[in-house]
């Protein structure tokens, strides 16, 4: 599995955000259209009906959001060696991102967490929304691009996270 973007490719599925586990959040993109799991939120959205796919809420990596990371895991570290049962500031969970899925059945907006800890970059996030944006402009685009998505997916199963530079182009490649 690794993450490109915005997205979580994992043995051959492709989600936006983290892929989720239990009863979470999470949107997966398969061949038949934007799938929304999760207690709250299910139903697919066939690609023939989908007009659009925005995304809000991406984290963006910052200095301050990294330092402020790196400062509650230092601030936790303490606490619970003075208090070993309490509360921890990095159970916060991840930042929430609102998938907006507009079709001919009307706007949807769905949930999914960002996979990225301290964000992502500002290039990436950019890439991504002009993939979502890709996917809806018909059939043969949509089914090419998931392809090599997965298939790449596929390929580098083992290989874990590529470097930034390496997802930037992928997302280049992809977005067309």
């Amino acid at each position: 599995m690794a993450m490109v973007g915005l997205f979580w490719i994992a043995e051959g599925d492709v989600y936006i955000g983290a892929k989720p586990s239990g009863l979470a959040p999470g949107v997966r993109l398969s061949p038949e259209g934007v799938v929304a799991l999760g207690e709250r939120q299910s139903g697919l959205h066939l690609w023939e009906d989908v007009r659009a796919l925005t995304l809000t809420g991406a984290p963006v990596k910052t200095l301050k959001r990294q330092v402020g990371v790196v400062r509650d895991l230092a601030v936790d570290m303490v606490v619970n060696l003075a208090l070993p049962i309490g509360p921890s500031q990095t159970d916060q969970g991840p930042a929430a991102m609102t998938v907006r899925v507009e079709s001919s059945g009307g706007d949807h907006e769905l949930t999914a967490y960002a996979a990225a800890a301290v964000g992502y970059s500002a290039t990436e996030v950019d890439l991504s929304r002009a993939l979502l944006s890709r996917l809806t402009e018909g059939a043969a685009t949509m089914a090419t691009t998931l392809a090599a998505m997965t298939e790449w997916g596929r390929t580098r199963e083992d290989d874990g996270t590529p470097r930034a530079a390496e997802r930037e182009r992928l997302l280049r490649e992809w977005a067309g």
